[in-house]
């Protein structure tokens, strides 16, 4: 099912790409590769709904990391802190089976907090599922906010998850978080609206020019 929901979501938007022939579902196709939209940032800091706006406005497929784990979550019992990032790191390699396993011209849209795992292990799944565009929307928040909007939901979080005992990690963790950057990085700055139709315009024209790993300062600040 996913390959299908996949085909049908490849090319709003984006029928000037180079690499673009013929149609399918009434789009045209780019038969050269992926494109993956990384929206990256830490815990609490407004991922998902950026992601599920994009994909509205787009048609792209979503895959969050949360929405694989959050079902194992639910149902297995006794889930402490280590063996959530246990299904963290499992769901991870779900979500690259996914991409990988998508016919060329697929675009998908992929939430996480990517810091959790090392840069390297996401270039090897990149690699290995044949992305050749990547554009990463970094989530832009400070300590002290995603340490409100943490304390806000955090009874509404899943076992597993930690509680108001993670506040203080988290802010440490806002300071030092950084984007993956292995291309060109949008940041949405949380402090104010994000506009994602001038999001996805930036996407679009990232997407003109494949990634080359080779080229590690690549990446393009730009903000909302």
């Amino acid at each position: 099912m996913a390959d299908n929901r996949a085909a049908s979501h490849v090319e709003p938007g984006i029928s000037h790409l180079a690499g673009a022939v013929g149609s399918e579902h009434g789009h045209p196709v780019v038969k050269n590769g992926k494109r993956i939209i990384l929206v990256n940032g830490i815990p609490a800091s407004g991922k998902t709904s950026i992601a599920v706006e994009l994909s509205e406005r787009t048609g792209w497929l979503h895959l969050s990391l949360d929405g694989i784990k959050n079902p194992f979550l639910q149902l297995i019992d006794g889930v402490d802190r280590a063996f959530n990032r246990i299904l963290g790191r499992a769901s991870y390699q779900a979500i690259w089976s996914i991409v990988a396993d998508a016919p060329a011209g697929s675009t998908f849209i992929v939430d996480a907090w990517f810091g959790f795992q090392p840069k390297e292990v996401l270039k090897d799944y990149l690699t290995q599922a044949g992305v050749t565009y990547l554009a990463e929307i970094w989530c832009d928040i400070s300590g002290e906010q995603a340490a409100e909007r943490y304390a806000a939901r955090v009874d509404q979080r899943l076992p597993g998850h930690p509680g108001k005992e993670y506040l203080p990690e988290l802010i440490a963790l806002a300071n030092r978080a950084e984007p993956m950057a292995f291309g060109p990085v949008y940041r949405a700055q949380q402090n104010q609206p994000v506009d994602i139709n001038k999001m996805n315009d930036w996407i679009v024209k990232m997407f003109e020019s494949p990634i080359d790993f080779n080229k590690p300062d690549r990446g393009v600040n730009t903000s909302q």
